[in-house]
């Protein structure tokens, strides 16, 4: 049995008012601050920031329930808060004096990012020069701050991959978002430009996979913090794919009950193709959630016993998201094929439901192609090929 879970209980409390503004965000190309406002009124923001400035520090089963539940309501509000939440726990790897300049006068700050190593870095004195049009950063408009992704050389003159934050005050966000999917989400260009990084802003990627970062331990308390990075920052995108397609099943039951084909006037929702179609996309569903929910808790132990995962166990959790993603875009797939001409107008849900289940899909993280070989290279006893991240 779950245990109780009260800030999921305080977000169902706001789901209809988020899933009214779902067309109104698409509209906007970006999250409503209506939405954003109640989200961080219950605290959702805090999920994953250190409990020293406020946050809650719940574990991943719990931010991924609530994550999942957001989702149903409205996809893209799921997708850029989610990733404002994670961004928390990134943080909290960098030094404690980047995080006092993130949270210290105000702890409800939180911060995007663009993570792909695109940016050009100058060494200068104390730090580096960044340079770079980052895109691909959600939510972009409600954050004080930025994660952004370089190659920094470091003391061999190897090129290392690492993240710089920056505040808001140091780049431009281009209003260049216009997708098919997630079109709430608000996933704009930051435009930097000679931006001086201090060092304590920057760490290397691999160090928070491995708990080498500055930030490693500054909670011993905390069971949540001893763990690599990627993970947490990745749980969003199949949480969000299983509320997507959590969400379709409701829908098409909602739409076929009544439905009559228009030139027979035979009831589809006894139909028998129908029914079959519904109750195998249920059992996907249900087979995504309940592979994901064992995944999910696997992070929150080895969080809660301070121990990192061995690189086959990071390999199973770096793919079986993917997979539970696959699994929930052929469920909602399998749905909308059946669901009739006017599934298709902009004004119905299912359509909306159909676009934002493909966009899971297509993040880097959750390439099933990419996965596949992931996995069977560690499965085979093969060194892990660099190119695949």
């Amino acid at each position: 049995m779950k245990k109780p879970n009260p800030l999921l209980d305080d977000l169902k409390a706001i789901l209809p008012a988020i899933a009214a503004n779902a067309a109104k965000a698409e509209q906007l190309r970006q999250v409503p601050e209506e939405n954003i406002a109640m989200l961080k009124g219950i605290g959702l923001h805090r999920a994953l920031q250190p409990k020293k400035y406020g946050g809650m520090e719940i574990s991943l089963p719990e931010f991924a329930d609530c994550v999942v539940a957001l989702a149903g309501a409205c996809a893209s509000t799921a997708w850029a808060f989610s990733l404002l939440c994670t961004h928390s726990h990134q943080l909290a790897m960098f030094p404690a004096q980047l995080q006092e300049e993130v949270w210290g006068e105000n702890s409800d700050a939180t911060a995007s990012s663009s993570i792909a190593p695109f940016g050009k870095v100058e060494e200068v004195e104390g730090g580096v020069l960044f340079n770079g049009e980052m895109g691909w950063s959600s939510g972009s408009d409600h954050a004080e701050w930025a994660i952004v992704g370089c190659r920094r050389k470091n003391a061999e003159g190897e090129l290392i991959y690492c993240f710089a934050v920056l505040p808001r005050s140091d780049y431009e966000i281009r209003d260049d978002w216009f997708a098919a999917g997630m079109k709430g989400s608000g996933t704009k260009t930051l435009v930097i430009k000679d931006a001086f990084v201090p060092n304590h802003r920057i760490q290397a990627a691999k160090d928070m996979m491995e708990g080498k970062s500055a930030g490693f331990g500054l909670y011993p308390d905390s069971k949540i913090f001893y763990a690599p990075y990627r993970p947490y920052f990745a749980s969003g995108f199949a949480a969000i794919s299983l509320g997507i397609a959590e969400r379709m099943l409701e829908a098409f039951k909602e739409k076929t009950k009544n439905r009559v084909r228009a030139y027979t006037g035979v009831s589809v929702g006894t139909a028998t193709p129908a029914l079959m179609r519904l109750a195998e996309s249920t059992h996907q569903v249900a087979a995504a959630r309940a592979f994901l929910e064992k995944t999910w808790q696997e992070h929150a132990e080895h969080g809660e016993r301070h121990q990192y995962p061995s690189r086959d166990t990071l390999a199973f959790w770096r793919t079986n998201q993917a997979y539970a993603v696959k699994m929930c875009i052929q469920a909602v797939d399998r749905l909308f094929e059946a669901a009739g001409g006017t599934a298709w107008f902009e004004n119905n849900e299912m359509q909306r439901l159909f676009r934002d289940s493909h966009m899971t899909g297509a993040h880097a993280y959750t390439d099933y192609d990419v996965c596949a070989q992931i996995l069977g290279r560690e499965l085979m006893g093969l060194e892990p090929d660099p190119s695949m991240v």
